[in-house]
């Protein structure tokens, strides 16, 4: 049975030539750990280092070739299936990323939670990337298991983003490949996808781990979005110019008030371990049901502080099961009262224009933008504001499903099942 490596020791050792590049440090650490048997450690990442021991010890040998068959295409049908939803939140991304990544050589990976791949760039075949070709085909497992040390490998072990480089792969057949790595996960915290960037026999020529990593998180936060039909998700970011975009903070409410999922940035504005269940919008938030319902549909985020005291920028979207969003104000038209002492901000899109008009304003008048409203006591909750907004729809329509349907952008059948509900006492 092999022991571990034990750990280098200078001691008793000949003095070392200064190693200066990545590259060198990466081939001495190769050397300790494959031909001296020495653990490597503050030469490669201790997630390389810690690959290439699983790796090891599931039978790899760096010398030969390992099995880059795709899967059987009864399975490769049954991956693609189980993973359309995760595939169609990538869609626009993947795109774009491809798009940016024309004038390079690198190769835009997707596996699904085991390491299979499910999408790869559309390209044309870069030379001297023969390996890289065989590697990046639909059905091809990059988990650990399968082909040793590789960025996408180490993130389907980990779930952490990683980057590795040259001679840091576990096979030799892969020394001139480079990628990086980042997870995607779902409402439940589960990851369920790795988008990776390699390319082979040279650099990336720009920082590939910030690139992967913002494309990864715009797609967690679509399929965040998409797998929230019954929830209020909330957008929120201390600086206002942010939603929108990946560095947004997002939140999904159930009907009875509980915060069920946080993205990455979620829990670090509100100050919640990815491992802490978030708990109620009360306990997190200092807001009730009933305050952030008001912000359904509000063209301006609001600004609300929350129990630590920091002031962030929030609006809300609501949507029935089949996507269509809620507007703002169903049945609750009494009085406006402030959600917390806050301002507004404009739409993104004509932020400029807005906050001229809205500073001359005040400077004429004396006066503070308006603040959001909340709906009054007994305001209704979640499915109520979604039965109320069909049963609006439907009347104004004249009881015509179809053009409800239409008009909502949802399935007639979804119509027939809120009109088949009992009416509220």
């Amino acid at each position: 049975m092999r022991t571990a490596p034990r750990t280098l020791s200078t001691e008793g050792l000949p003095a070392q030539p200064f190693f200066q590049t990545p590259e060198q440090r990466a081939a001495l650490a190769r050397q300790r750990f494959f031909d001296e048997d020495v653990r490597p450690s503050g030469l490669v990442s201790e997630a390389v280092i810690q690959s290439w021991g699983r790796s090891r010890s599931l039978g790899h040998t760096r010398h030969k070739c390992p099995s880059l068959d795709p899967v059987s295409r009864a399975s490769l049908n049954a991956t693609l299936a189980r993973n359309r939803e995760l595939l169609d939140a990538a869609q626009l991304e993947l795109n774009q990323l491809e798009a940016s990544l024309t004038g390079t050589q690198c190769r835009v990976l997707l596996t699904d939670a085991t390491g299979v791949i499910v999408h790869v760039t559309h390209g044309a075949r870069e030379p001297g990337q023969g390996t890289l070709d065989v590697a990046s085909r639909v059905g091809v497992n990059l988990a650990e298991g399968h082909i040793g040390t590789t960025a996408p490998g180490i993130v389907v072990r980990t779930g952490l983003a990683s980057t590795v480089l040259g001679c840091e792969h576990y096979y030799d057949m892969f020394q001139d490949m480079r990628c990086a790595a980042a997870p995607i996960r779902d409402v439940q915290g589960r990851l369920v996808g790795v988008l990776d960037l390699s390319t082979e026999s040279r650099g990336f020529g720009f920082d590939a781990a910030s690139v992967v990593g913002v494309f990864a998180t715009s797609i967690e936060n679509r399929l965040l979005q998409a797998q929230s039909d019954r929830h209020l998700v909330l957008h929120f970011q201390a600086a206002p110019a942010l939603l929108g975009t990946p560095m947004e903070g997002l939140a999904g409410v159930s009907t009875d008030g509980e915060v069920v999922w946080l993205n990455a940035t979620g829990h670090s504005l509100l100050g919640r371990s990815p491992t802490q269940p978030p708990g109620g919008v009360g306990e997190l938030l200092g807001l009730e049901m009933r305050q952030l319902l008001s912000l359904c549909g509000a063209h301006s985020a609001r600004l609300v502080q929350l129990p630590s005291g920091l002031g962030i920028w929030m609006k809300a979207e609501l949507r029935v099961p089949d996507g269509v969003d809620v507007p703002h104000g169903v049945g609750w038209s009494a009085a406006p009262a402030p959600v917390a002492p806050a301002t507004s901000v404009p739409h993104e899109r004509d932020a400029p224009a807005q906050r001229h008009e809205a500073d001359e304003a005040a400077e004429a008048n004396g006066t503070a933008p308006a603040p959001a409203a909340i709906p009054p006591e007994g305001a209704p909750s979640l499915a109520e504001a979604q039965q109320a907004l069909i049963v609006r729809s439907l009347q104004a329509n004249g009881g015509n499903v179809a053009r409800t349907a239409r008009q909502l952008g949802v399935s007639r059948g979804l119509v027939y099942r809120h009109l088949r509900k009992p009416a509220a006492d």
